[in-house]
């Protein structure tokens, strides 16, 4: 799913809409300037006719000579003519042309191509009057009037979008404050949120992510409380039960059918007890016991458990660690959850690696922990379904199918990376399982980080 941004979305459909209305806003402006200045510029175009038209009709012997020459005239100027009955301009200012204006002399207003033309009524007199405007001037002017109503709407457009988008962003200030409270409660921080100053409309939410909180930490509490009773409760019983069937076998001959079936007794309840431990692991890793976020030293946990487990080779051929010049790998996690699921990474590459083979367990430089065992390679719908409660890989080797399942499920709650992968590249055959843990601190062996 496409993730988008409330603040974007608002800022954009308010701009929308104002970018808009605005625009609509300049054409009705444009189309009524350019309306009031035609207006305008006919009445004034009409006044000089007419007074040009009454002023002539002054004149006794009417007008003599046939150019006004007047300065200052240029091609914005108004130009006029003055036409007796026969059509003939008899005077005319010298930016008007030699031929009338238009050849049909009716009163009113006439378009040409280069002039828009008004011809005043008739008087007594035997002449008329043409005034004309250079389309020019009446362009230009238009323009002018029309940008000087339009640009600075336009202009404002940048000034808005600022000013909209710096009042959405303080607006949502609260959400912000909001949604880092909220993001900061996803690394085992399960406090309910604080008074914030939000608005009714979040005030309803703060509320149900603060019930949510507190139920899912009676939840974890009651899982943690059950896991923690049920392996007192269960592990104690095995233990003294296997006590009971050791001390039965030492009391019969191991070569009768009685020693016999203490031993598979013995068997049992050992495999019983594993099994049993392995589901309360699975269970403190479902109740989220690695979310805790403390700083530890990774190889610290990492030797104990090799040399815990190298010693006590019940499964496979012992463990050879590489740590590469690396003395300390600082993270931040849960020191206990770290080591349930190294742990169980170890155990299954002891568990189901060749019994003339050993474990190899190499730390990489950049903080990574790399298990490596002999094993018939695996198929990759075989390799993608391991991370699952109760499958198991095939090798023939009894085990609960809780392993990995347990070191994935930690990982992700540490925000670590767990890769699988068989066969190994250098041989056709093999296990690995890759450990990446966020921003690890390396130190080497001589002291540089």
């Amino acid at each position: 799913m496409k993730n988008w941004s409330l603040a974007t979305r608002i800022v954009s459909s308010v701009l929308s809409v104002v970018t808009l209305s605005l625009l609509a806003l300049s054409l009705a402006v444009a189309g009524f300037t350019r309306y009031e200045i035609t207006e305008r510029l006919d009445n004034s175009l009409q006044e000089v006719s007419e007074r040009l038209q009454a002023t002539i009709a002054t004149q006794p012997h009417g007008p003599r000579d046939t150019v006004a020459w007047v300065p200052g005239v240029g091609p914005r100027t108004l130009a006029y003519q003055v036409v007796d009955q026969s059509g003939h301009v008899v005077l005319r200012s010298q930016n008007a042309p030699v031929q009338p204006f238009v050849p049909d002399i009716h009163t009113g207003f006439v378009d040409t191509p280069r002039f828009r033309v008004y011809i005043a009524a008739p008087t007594a007199t035997a002449y008329r009057v043409l005034v004309g405007e250079p389309t020019l001037h009446r362009r230009g002017a238009t323009w002018r009037a029309t940008a000087i109503a339009i640009v600075p709407i336009l202009v404002f457009l940048p000034v808005i979008w600022l000013l909209v988008r710096v009042i959405v962003r303080r607006a949502l200030r609260p959400l912000d404050r909001l949604h880092d409270e909220m993001q900061s409660r996803g690394s085992g921080n399960l406090r309910p949120i604080p008074s914030l100053d939000l608005p009714v409309e979040l005030v309803s939410i703060q509320h149900a992510v603060n019930t949510l909180l507190a139920r899912l930490e009676t939840a974890l509490s009651t899982e943690r409380a059950f896991a923690a009773s049920a392996a007192h409760e269960l592990r104690n019983p095995l233990g003294a039960l296997l006590a009971q069937v050791q001390m039965l076998g030492r009391m019969v001959s191991p070569e009768t059918e009685a020693g016999r079936r203490v031993d598979i007794i013995a068997d049992r309840t050992r495999r019983l007890g594993r099994t049993v431990e392995k589901l309360l692991q699975f269970s403190r890793a479902s109740s989220g016991v690695a979310f805790r976020r403390n700083r530890f030293d990774l190889l610290t946990v990492l030797r104990v458990l090799a040399d815990d487990l190298d010693h006590n080779p019940r499964d496979g051929c012992g463990i050879i660690l590489n740590v590469n010049g690396i003395s300390h790998i600082f993270v931040h996690g849960d020191m206990d959850a770290t080591g349930i699921m190294l742990r169980n990474l170890l155990e299954n590459a002891l568990l189901h690696g060749g019994r003339e083979t050993p474990v190899h367990v190499a730390v990489l430089p950049d903080g990574g922990i790399d298990i490596t065992n002999d094993c018939p390679a695996l198929t990759a719908d075989m390799l993608t379904r391991l991370t699952s409660p109760f499958v198991r890989g095939g090798t023939g080797t009894r085990g609960s199918g809780l392993g990995l399942a347990i070191a994935s499920n930690i990982a992700r709650q540490m925000d670590a990376t767990m890769r699988l992968r068989s066969p190994l590249p250098e041989s056709g055959r093999g296990f690995g399982a890759h450990i990446t843990f966020p921003d690890p601190d390396v130190i080497r062996a001589s002291g540089t980080a």
